[in-house]
């Protein structure tokens, strides 16, 4: 089993240029623990499993552009204060309240936006007149290339991945991908080897197309089951 290691927020980081989390993803630090100690005003060694699970849900609703409602649910508080955690958030990471508001404006006047590699995602109904047709189109202008981009660049890793092994003439094959991973069937004697290519063209799996300004990260196990594999 080869996993990305938090693509999305690596892909985030990278295009609204959040320097102190590019930091931390170099310095291989635990993001949601960075964000709870900027958002809630503590020290790292402070970090509360409580905060860093609050920051952990801003960092991945944020990539669907998550409303005060939602948060609070996820997070078990009132709306006026995930209302507050958010706008602490923006306070602290403007380059992320700047590229969401970059890319519905984008959408706005071209009607699709793009991944890393300049797919194009067309987004229907952002100059609608309804407010909820228009607000969905929002969070999947903020979104899509995000996740479009993560998904790019894991079909690439197949290629690359699959063209590598027949290359090598291994027996490893590749069976399934689940979200941001890819499981492979290999033979014992093949294990080392296998394993260092599918974690090198994974990691290297956007270039030279596109130059991300933070390390790609790929963890990487094995086992007799998928469930040992983890």
């Amino acid at each position: 089993s080869a996993d990305y290691n938090q693509i999305e927020m690596r892909i985030l980081a990278d295009m609204a240029d959040v320097k102190e989390l590019k930091k931390a993803f170099k310095n291989n630090q635990d993001i949601h623990s960075l964000t709870a100690s900027q958002v809630f005003g503590v020290s790292l060694d402070k970090v509360s499993e409580d905060l860093r699970r609050k920051a952990k849900a801003i960092n991945f609703g944020i990539i669907y552009g998550i409303s005060p409602f939602g948060l609070s649910r996820q997070i078990n508080s009132s709306q006026s204060e995930a209302k507050y955690i958010i706008e602490s958030y923006f306070n602290k990471f403007p380059g992320i309240k700047s590229y969401m508001l970059e890319m519905k404006n984008f959408a706005k006047e071209h009607g699709f936006v793009e991944t890393f590699f300049g797919r194009k995602i067309p987004i229907k109904g952002i100059n609608s007149k309804s407010f909820s047709e228009r607000g969905f189109a929002e969070r999947q202008a903020i979104n899509a290339p995000i996740q479009g981009s993560a998904a790019d660049i894991i079909k690439r890793a197949m290629i690359r991945v699959n063209s590598r092994l027949k290359i090598e003439n291994l027996k490893t094959t590749m069976l399934l991908q689940v979200h941001d991973e890819l499981i492979f069937e290999c033979p014992e004697e093949e294990i080392h080897i296998s394993k260092q290519i599918i974690i090198n063209e994974m990691e290297n799996a956007h270039l030279p197309k596109y130059k991300i300004s933070i390390p790609l990260l790929v963890e990487s196990d094995i086992g007799n089951t998928w469930s040992e594999a983890h």
